[in-house]
């Protein structure tokens, strides 16, 4: 933990200390300050910056109990003496009024304000011919059964074989690199524009220039295509679509086994799709294709031996036209980083959560807020392992998740954490 300032009250110093060099006081209040939530009363035993680190803390103990969390924060203040005399343990139903006060609005505010790229030049792993890697991938969390939460997320799969319990939506942009969290929509399980796809659209505006997105083929889309690409980012996806198969019409080979195809708009005509693929099969027109209606792209096409679906090619398609900038085996290599995702997905769930546990929010709001404080727990963390591994020359990989969550479990409790 660390202590903010030399003198106050406890609550002014209560914070996830080992966490916070990744979320700043200063940020935390800014946040609290756009949607007007500081607190009313200078004597509030639970201020608002101390309920956005308590989220935080609440994904880090995730088996504890409200009082529980508290306690494992305060205690070391009680080991250095800083223990307010004024100030008495909240109960859970003083804890949960504070959460509800909150709210999920300046939760979401702080992690959009936080959570940016920690991978550095130096990082290993963390870049391809120049471009930081990126990946977006979804994920569902169980929420708990109450009458609001089954209203607002709904159950997956369907009246027949509906699940146990209703289910959070969570779409997610990730530093390959680093697993850390940069961008998140959360959305119900059921109901039109809530699949991974239309979230995921919400996260494209954050992507920039020298930025190389990898994605899933359940994330493609002409839309997307060009709401990704037009950020200046450069994309790498696996060709298909929610509607299935896309037609990749060769325009020219390239040395490396690659070929240029063209995308189409949707609902194209065939007429004015073989106009452009004529324009296409000309360098010398080329520029003459509209790009509201095509655009050109690369395919590599390859087939993984190890696999027991190998008959099946898998068609990457990328915004890199140029193989001297980045060959096709360089990028079928990258994409398979993309499974970084689902392991970024995995620490959140299981090693922080814990496997198969349910979310502790019985309303909408709170579930928000706790999903996004365990989006900058986990950034939190990620950032701290990216930071230790880079400074050791060695691929964040190679850092254990769950060991440094148990570590840093231990340090919050413990009094030579504090900074006198």
């Amino acid at each position: 933990m660390v202590v903010f300032g030399a003198g106050g009250r406890l609550t002014d110093w209560v914070s996830v200390g080992v966490l916070a060099g990744s979320v700043p006081r200063d940020v935390v209040d800014a946040a609290v300050a756009v949607y007007g939530r500081e607190s009313k009363r200078s004597d509030g035993k639970l201020p608002a910056h101390v309920m956005v680190y308590f989220a935080m803390a609440l994904a880090l103990f995730a088996e504890d109990d409200y009082e529980g969390v508290l306690a494992r924060l305060a205690e070391p203040l009680m080991a250095w003496g800083c223990w307010d005399a004024s100030w008495s343990m909240p109960g859970s139903a003083g804890i949960t009024q504070a959460r509800q006060r909150l709210g999920a609005e300046p939760v979401r505010e702080v992690f959009e304000r936080v959570a940016r790229p920690v991978c550095g030049v130096l990082t290993r792993g963390a870049w391809l011919a120049g471009r930081r890697l990126v990946s977006v991938d979804g994920s569902e969390l169980d929420v708990p059964d109450s009458p609001a939460n089954a209203e607002f997320f709904g159950y997956a799969g369907g009246a027949t074989r509906r699940s146990a319990f209703p289910k959070a939506r969570l779409v997610t942009l990730v530093e390959t690199g680093s697993r850390a969290p940069i961008g998140a929509v959360i959305g119900p399980v059921v109901g039109k524009g809530q699949g991974e796809q239309s979230l995921a659209r919400g996260l494209y505006p954050l992507l920039e220039p020298g930025m190389l997105l990898l994605a899933d083929r359940n994330f493609y889309g002409w839309r997307d295509w060009c709401a990704a690409t037009d950020t200046g980012a450069d994309v790498l996806w696996r060709a298909g679509g929610a509607g299935g198969a896309i037609a990749l019409p060769v325009v020219q080979d390239l040395p490396d086994g690659s070929y240029l195809t063209v995308v189409y708009a949707s609902r194209t005509r065939p007429s004015e799709r073989d106009r452009i693929l004529a324009l296409a099969r000309d360098p010398a027109t080329r520029a003459d294709i509209d790009p509201h209606r095509a655009r050109i792209a690369r395919v590599v096409s390859y087939q993984v031996t190890d696999r027991a679906d190998n008959d099946e090619p898998i068609s990457l398609l990328t915004s890199i036209l140029d193989p001297a900038d980045a060959p096709a085996a360089v990028l079928a290599e990258a994409y398979h980083q993309r499974w970084d995702h689902e392991t970024s997905n995995g620490q959140l769930k299981t090693h922080l959560r814990g496997p198969g546990r349910v979310l502790r929010s019985k309303s909408p709001a709170m579930v928000t807020q706790e999903i996004y404080g365990y989006l900058l727990t986990h950034y939190a963390i990620s950032a701290l392992i990216c930071q230790a591994a880079t400074e050791a020359d060695i691929d964040p990989d190679q850092v254990k998740f769950h060991r440094t969550v148990r570590i840093l479990r231990r340090r919050v409790q413990d009094p030579t954490a504090f900074s006198p």
